[in-house]
């Protein structure tokens, strides 16, 4: 995964100016992140859900994921994380169902699930798990005009950034990286800059190979929004 701190996002951009906005998420973006196989101890769920979760829904009322993505979630500590979301008075997380969409909908939904699965390890004639949520998440939202995929995945950030190329008919929908959401909730919750740094480190600047061609957590707040009033660089 590139990180890139010199070019804005006007996606993020945007957010900044309104976090009301429905931001779609993929499963990636739920689960604590795990590199034990680097030898560093995964994330716990409290710990995650303490520097993570709990900000990025309290900043942002309209979050949203699939019911695929939602129904293949393993972790029993974030199954009830989100039926906690889905319970509340009013709900705290949007869930899309494909049962919500129009005859009409749903062709089309077809004809771009049909683009899109071919990038991915997705076979709609065996509906197998894999990439499976993020191929009905990004059709879903693409029908229904939704401008905002947040993700980590590399190949699914892909499938957005390289519509035209690849011709997914995601033309319309826009890419948030995780680093770019580290960034706001920085900026907006100063108080968890610590532990945002410590998240960021782990998922992107963790082995020797990230060490030498990702920035280790210099932001240059200026550089990446104008809407926020800082003349210095941003460190995580």
């Amino acid at each position: 995964m590139t990180v890139d701190v010199l070019t804005k996002n006007p996606a993020l951009e945007s957010l900044f100016i309104d976090p009301q906005q429905v931001i779609t998420l993929d499963a990636n973006f739920l689960i604590p992140p795990d590199r034990s196989m680097h030898l560093i101890p995964g994330i716990s769920f409290p710990q995650f859900q303490a520097i993570w979760l709990d900000p990025i829904f309290q900043l942002f009322p309209h979050l949203a994921v699939h019911e695929a993505v939602r129904d293949e979630l393993v972790s029993q500590d974030i199954k009830t994380f989100i039926q906690i979301k889905v319970n509340a008075m009013p709900s705290e997380i949007i869930i899309h169902k494909d049962s919500e969409l129009t005859a009409v909908e749903h062709m089309l939904r077809d004809s771009i699930e049909a683009r899109i699965y071919p990038h991915t390890r997705y076979d709609p004639q065996i509906d197998n798990r894999d990439d499976r949520g993020e191929v009905k998440t990004l059709a879903f939202i693409a029908v229904k005009g939704l401008l905002y995929f947040a993700a980590h995945d590399y190949n699914a950030i892909q499938l957005v950034e390289k519509a035209e190329s690849w011709s997914t008919g995601l033309d319309t929908v826009q890419a948030i990286k995780m680093y770019e959401i580290i960034f706001f909730l920085c900026v907006r919750i100063p108080s968890l800059r610590k532990p945002l740094r410590m998240l960021y480190k782990y998922q992107y600047y963790l082995t020797k190979n990230e060490n030498q061609r990702i920035p280790s957590g210099e932001f240059s707040s200026k550089q990446w929004n104008p809407c926020i009033n800082h003349t210095s660089s941003f460190y995580l």
